[in-house]
């Protein structure tokens, strides 16, 4: 321990395609939605998070709104710079300094991610004053969130559903022992529903309200024990272009999301089948346990325990399953070491 490690701070950083978390001290202080809006004219980054959530889809041609990430990588270097300082400055412990102070941190990224794109998270991190920077793969930090010793000779599965991407991995004695990584996850769930409400409605409605009927009356099965009521959505009218409603009931959306949750599903059993006999017969006692938002959807453990044969748990708060872990890697870091990404 140096002389000024009062001047250094201790964050953990999720950084997620939909939205973004940062732990300060054992604490959730930051879960915005990670979105930009920046002024075409200028190039400034006017408001970032919800602020720019709620611009979403409502802006004029001076306005534009980024997501800076893309299938959990960053795809917009400079936006998700802007981004994540504009983030660490919302800090609350961190707004009183006098100084800004240099950050210890930990960010998790998905685990089919590249060098170059591991490089740029880091450097990305670096440029907002980090003076440790550690990366984690993200099922690895929600089996950490989840409270799974992952330390053991012992095999559990985790499937991490995020905006971007979804994480299916077995990981035994602290290490990922196989592991797959799918670009269909909430996005792409959002996509669907907007291509279904056009094609059988012939109503066009924006990303935002995709999302709301997701939330609301999204389903993965036709067969739910508690079904959600229906729901009006308002959009365009594809036909005659004027305003129009219309209500739709949560097992039209269980079709029109039918054939990415199959792919899902398909991602599962390949993991399943290239799992070693051993970790096997364990995730046969243990179960599949699943994070993130997407794992949310009505009816999606009943789903993926009649295809695997196996019982499927959702993780407590599994919006933050991974930012938990995360976090708690960021304070056991000694007995983690073996577990992050790339030890720079």
């Amino acid at each position: 321990m140096g002389f000024f490690d009062f001047l250094t701070e201790d964050i953990a950083i999720d950084l997620g395609t939909a939205n973004t978390l940062i732990v300060h001290n054992g604490k959730v202080v930051v879960d915005s939605p990670s979105i930009v809006a920046r002024n075409r004219a200028t190039g400034k980054i006017i408001a970032v998070g919800k602020e720019a959530a709620m611009m979403q889809g409502k802006t004029h041609e001076n306005i534009k709104t980024i997501r800076p990430l893309k299938d959990g990588v960053i795809a917009d270097f400079d936006a998700s710079e802007k981004m994540i300082s504009m983030f660490i400055k919302e800090i609350p412990a961190l707004k009183k300094k006098l100084f800004p102070p240099s950050l210890r941190m930990v960010i998790c990224i998905p685990s089919g991610i590249t060098e170059v794109e591991m490089r740029a998270v880091k450097d990305s991190a670096e440029r907002v004053n980090g003076k440790e920077v550690y990366l984690i793969h993200e099922p690895m930090a929600a089996a950490i969130g989840i409270g799974v010793d992952i330390m053991q000779p012992k095999g559990n599965m985790i499937v991490d559903i995020g905006g971007g991407t979804t994480e299916i991995a077995v990981i035994a004695l602290g290490g990922i022992v196989c592991d797959k990584s799918v670009k269909i996850a909430g996005d792409v769930f959002t996509n669907d529903i907007v291509y279904y409400m056009r094609t059988q409605h012939n109503l066009y409605v924006g990303e935002r309200t995709a999302e709301k009927i997701k939330i609301q009356i999204g389903a993965a099965t036709e067969d739910l024990e508690v079904p959600p009521e229906e729901m009006s959505v308002q959009g365009r009218d594809l036909l005659t272009g004027k305003p129009k409603e219309v209500k739709i009931g949560y097992r039209e959306i269980a079709k029109a999301l039918d054939k990415s949750i199959l792919r899902v599903e398909d991602a599962v059993m390949e993991t399943l089948s290239q799992t070693p006999p051993e970790l096997a017969a364990d995730i046969y006692n243990t179960g599949i346990y699943l994070a993130g938002g997407g794992s949310m959807l009505r009816g999606l453990d009943k789903r993926l325990s009649q295809k695997t044969d196996l019982p499927v748990y959702i993780a407590e708060d599994p919006l933050r399953a991974v930012v938990r872990g995360t976090g708690l890697t960021l304070k056991n870091l000694d007995k983690y070491k073996s577990v992050l990404a790339n030890k720079y």
